[in-house]
């Protein structure tokens, strides 16, 4: 298993912790274990990556309460609720939280590697995402005021002459900054400029 990537189990019983983290350990995975939710979100930090399996019925705050404690810290985490009391409403209100799985016990081996390797895809697909935000980031950083606001028109579908009636200056001059902004974010033509100005934007719309 990655080895950034954690099974973080949340279950007042320690026979579940144990025989959990012995089965997921003798698979490859790496775990952490928490008797409660308030022990988990106490420990809980932002860098965190793997998945979260807790049992509905928790002492405190349920495995439910938990998915929205982590949600209202903005955590992606991917959440695996299991439970040996389930039922439809309260399975529907876990997926509505955006569980992965909602798992009834007692729950085959295969079923629960099956949620786990969901929520780790789910987790390296963030991640992904995550990475490539930053560097764009890191790119859109070393763009001056101008450029920046050429790119953004460009963002728009606006041709040269169109940005340089916006912004008050010569097509001439907005052909040249494209040009440097291709330079510094690495794209080949205008095409490239624009998605990458398309997804920029729309990364910042994500992080709000």
């Amino acid at each position: 298993m990655p080895e950034h990537l954690t099974v973080y189990i949340v279950d007042d019983d320690p026979s579940v912790r144990d025989s959990l983290a012995l089965m997921l350990g003798l698979d490859g995975y790496r775990v952490a274990l928490y008797a409660d939710a308030e022990a988990f979100l106490a420990a809980y930090r932002n860098d965190w990556s793997g998945c979260v399996i807790a049992d509905l019925r928790l002492p405190g705050a349920s495995g439910i309460e938990l998915q929205a404690a982590l949600r209202a810290r903005a955590s992606r985490l991917p959440v695996i609720i299991i439970t040996a009391h389930g039922d439809v409403p309260t399975a529907r209100k876990a997926f509505q939280a955006q569980a992965v799985d909602f798992l009834e016990k007692p729950f085959d081996h295969p079923q629960l590697l099956a949620a786990i390797n969901m929520a780790f895809s789910l987790e390296a697909k963030r991640t992904r995402r995550a990475d490539a935000r930053r560097n764009e980031s890191e790119k859109l950083a070393v763009l001056t005021a101008r450029e920046r606001e050429v790119l953004d028109q460009a963002a728009r579908g606006l041709h040269a002459k169109e940005i340089a009636k916006a912004l008050g200056i010569s097509a001439r001059t907005v052909e040249v900054h494209k040009s440097r902004i291709m330079s510094k974010l690495g794209v080949r033509n205008v095409a490239e400029l624009v998605r990458f100005a398309v997804s920029a934007e729309a990364a910042g719309d994500d992080d709000c």
